[in-house]
């Protein structure tokens, strides 16, 4: 249970970890040098290598780092408890797709991504104190 000052911290941090995460994907070059190191990654944990990116993937995987970008921004500039909680079902919605994407491909890199996912989600889904 938080108390509302810490909520907004941990949603304020989750923030921050996205930016981190995802600001490779603003930019297509930046996104295809991400893709490279995470296919190193991949093999090296027992999977195998990465496909290409095509123009279409790159794409979307731009539009998806943008949208995180700027909903990161709003966060650390005004974390309320409320953006927590929609955070919180957008990373369990992240979390099944890329449980599903595991499933499918059994790529070890994957579970990099589903922990932080998952564990985010749970943080931001806590019951904050009664402020009574």
């Amino acid at each position: 249970m938080f108390s509302f000052a810490s909520f907004r911290r941990v949603v304020r941090a989750s923030a921050i970890y996205d930016v981190l995460m995802t600001g490779a994907f603003f930019t297509p070059w930046s996104l295809l040098l991400l893709r490279d190191q995470l296919s190193v990654l991949n093999v090296r944990l027992g999977g195998a290598p990465l496909p290409l990116f095509e123009p279409f993937h790159l794409l979307v995987g731009c539009l998806l780092g943008s949208v995180v970008l700027v909903w990161s921004a709003l966060r650390m500039v005004d974390p309320q408890p409320r953006f927590g909680r929609y955070d919180a079902a957008a990373r369990y919605l992240f979390s099944l797709w890329m449980g599903w994407a595991l499933l499918v491909t059994g790529e070890p890199v994957m579970w990099l991504f589903i922990v932080p996912e998952l564990a985010w989600g749970l943080a931001q889904s806590l019951p904050l104190r009664d402020p009574a």
